[in-house]
């Protein structure tokens, strides 16, 4: 029973990291809304950030511990697993057609995020440096395109939406709401703490590196609260916030999460790794291209089927490697 205890706390910190993160998006709504916050900045930063909220806790927890494997592959695996599967899956429920803004400027930052990670990890190719990691000053920059990403959601906040959101309006007290936040976050904290503690118990017990369990277990994981988000958004058909979300949440991992837990302890990284990064890459630039084949800014369910495929054999790739 004591070497089946890891695998129960696995499965209950992903339950909690999933009711935290729905507990601290309600709460910071109302919050945002008693002060007038418009819907749109809700959509683009609330929402997104209340599902990366798993990826955080997660990588936060592995970086004081030292588990560097799993706080990069969590975030390579929950990006991947955010196009291919979580768009994929969403675009077979309904096609996602969205708008001119999110063509031309929402999906190419995060592919800058990509690319800017690539840029950051690989001190052994551009620089020849025999070592290669995710310094504090990476970090440090990674945390000043997040703000630059927040100066953009707030300059588009006059635009208007048509953002319904995953939680209805309710008018709920102030107290309610800090109680909401204070809840999630106590959920998301312990559930990150069990997930790592799991992770590091399978990787051990299976012989597979931290790297890998990060990019398949603990990376579909915390991208769950991303799933519901967007297969619920597709299904009642608000398709702009099925991929905003998803799009939002990989900026989100890799400039705010990535830049958090770098700064907080630097991240060693191996060239092998440049594969999950390149996963990364070609995902976005698909979802790009996407946009111009088939209907015009729309993934059509074909291209799910395919996104989907391809999710299928990238983790085929895995376990080869693992």
């Amino acid at each position: 029973m004591t070497n089946l205890l890891p695998y129960f706390l696995l499965i209950a910190g992903f339950a909690l990291l999933i009711k935290g993160a729905d507990l601290l998006v309600e709460g910071a709504s109302a919050i945002s809304r008693r002060f007038g916050i418009s819907d749109l900045v809700i959509g683009l930063t609330v929402v997104a950030f209340g599902t990366s909220m798993p990826e955080l806790f997660v990588n936060i927890t592995a970086s004081i511990r030292g588990s560097t494997g799993i706080a990069i592959g969590n975030v390579l695996g929950s990006n991947i697993s955010n196009i291919l599967l979580i768009l994929g899956a969403s675009a077979l429920i309904r096609p996602l057609r969205v708008t001119r803004g999110t063509v031309w400027r929402e999906i190419p930052f995060s592919l800058l995020a990509a690319l800017a990670l690539w840029a950051a990890a690989n001190d052994h190719l551009l620089d020849g440096w025999a070592y290669s990691d995710i310094s504090r000053s990476d970090g440090l920059i990674f945390l000043m395109f997040f703000a630059i990403f927040i100066y953009y959601a707030a300059s588009i906040a006059h635009v208007g939406s048509n953002y319904q959101g995953i939680h209805p309006r309710v008018n709920q007290g102030m107290g309610k709401s800090v109680t909401l936040i204070i809840g999630g976050l106590i959920g998301l904290a312990l559930g990150g703490k069990w997930i790592v503690d799991g992770a590091i118990h399978m990787a051990s017990a299976f012989g597979m590196s931290e790297a890998i369990v990060g990019l398949t277990v603990v990376a579909v994981g915390t991208s769950l609260p991303e799933l519901a988000t967007s297969a619920t958004a597709a299904y009642k058909g608000n398709v702009e916030i099925a991929v905003g979300n998803v799009v939002g949440s990989n900026i989100f991992n890799i400039f705010f999460v990535l830049g958090i837990s770098s700064t907080i302890n630097p991240l060693p990284f191996h060239a092998a790794g440049n594969l999950d990064i390149g996963m990364v890459v070609l995902a976005s630039l698909i979802l790009f291209a996407a946009m111009f084949t088939g209907k015009r800014r729309s993934l059509d369910r074909w291209e799910g089927a395919l996104l989907l495929i391809m999710y299928a054999a990238y983790i085929g790739i895995l376990i080869w490697r693992a």
